[in-house]
This record gives C-alpha cells, structure tokens and sequence, in this order.
C-alpha cells in the first residue's frame, strides 16, 4: 500500500480523490483504523491472476497480491442515516437505518481506462449486497439494521469517476455541485440482500455477478 500512497501525493489525483498526503507511519495508523472499526471495509484492487480464469481458480497469497501487482483500493464507510431517523421518529420501528459511502482510486494512469475501476466497483457491490447482513451487524453490535442506500461523493471535474458509477446505476442527487465542488450520487439497496442484489444485477445490466474465484492458504 504504501506504493499506492506514494502516487497519491500528486497533486491531480489528491483532488480527485479528496485526498491528503500521509507519513509511512500515519499510514500504518490509518489501515490498523480501517482493519478493526466496524465502520470502515477496504479492499486492496489488483492486477487480474496471469493465467486464464476458471471455475478452479484459486489466488495465491503474496504472489497474485503482491505489492507490485496492487492499483488501487475501494472502501466503504457507514454512517447512521439521521434525517430517515428523524423522519420515523414516530413509528415504532427498532431497525437502525443506515447509509455507505463508497470511494474507489485506481493510482496509476497506466491503469486508467482499462475497466480495473468498474470491475473492482462491481466486485465490491456485489460483497456489499451478499453480506450486508454480516456488515450491518457488526456496525450495530449486533442490533437491527438496515442499508438505505449507498452514495459516493465525486469531484465534479471527474467526469470519468461519475460517468463509472452512473453506469451501474448511481444516479445524482442534484443537477449541481456542492460547496465543496462536488457531486453526490447515489443507489437504493433496501430490502432483503438477495432481492436487492438480484433486482440492481438485473435492472442496471450487471450481466450475474462477477466472477469470484478462491483464496488459497498461505
């Protein structure tokens, strides 16, 4: 990772990605944060195996993510989703209803428009939808909880980010940027983990999900 973190202090792609500039040691820090809180999941993005995918593919540990064939990485953060809160405050419903932010870096230009980015995204939307309910319940400690919807938060000079999200089916939230300049999108995954996973995969043109393959011992 810290391979990643170095190309990240260029100044373009610290503005697309929202980024700032990290010490070695604040960046160990930063990914023991990520491994132990419930409100964090992160996913290191690499290179595809060299050998042809099948049905028996199996990763191999330190060889098929070893540093040098890392590009980027996806993440999502939970928060409580306080307005829907708000707005049911008068029902009698138990279930803490929740929001995910996505962010997804792809570092090197080299990768750039090759789909690492939208094969990643939709590997990691699909791990969302099939074990939000594992999710959700460790963000909860272990109390109901429901995914509202997940959202992604872009520059909005970054038209090829949004234009890879819209094309899963991520829609804007307003036809202008923020503040801060960007734009928010955002995709209803409510319901149970197999129907909304099934409905997003059939409505947005998803094609089945992606293929997964094992992950060997070390």
């Amino acid at each position: 990772m810290y391979s990643i973190q170095t190309c990240e202090k260029k100044k373009e792609l610290q503005a697309l990605t929202a980024s700032e500039p990290l010490s070695l040691p604040e960046e160990y820090d930063m990914q023991r944060s990520w491994r132990q809180d419930p409100d964090k999941l992160t996913f290191i993005a690499c290179l595809p195996p060299t050998s042809p995918a099948t049905a028996s593919t199996t990763i191999t540990p330190k060889q098929d993510d070893a540093p040098s064939r890392m590009i980027g990485d996806i993440n999502l953060f939970l928060f409580d989703d306080n307005e829907d809160d708000e707005e049911e405050s008068s029902t009698s419903t138990t279930s803490k209803q929740i929001i995910g932010e996505i962010e997804l870096m792809i570092a090197l230009k080299s990768h750039h428009r090759k789909g690492h980015g939208r094969a990643s995204l939709l590997a990691f939307l699909s791990y969302i939808l099939t074990n939000s309910g594992a999710i959700l319940s460790e963000y909860t400690q272990g109390t109901s909880g429901t995914l509202n919807f997940l959202r992604v938060k872009i520059n909005k000079d970054n038209v090829k980010s949004i234009a890879l999200f819209e094309s899963v089916g991520f829609e804007r939230t307003s036809a202008e940027a923020n503040y801060f300049g960007e734009v928010e999108l955002r995709i209803q995954v409510k319901g149970e983990e197999e129907v909304a996973l099934k409905e997003l995969e059939g409505a947005k043109g998803w094609n089945g999900r992606p293929f997964v393959v094992r992950y060997g011992e070390v």
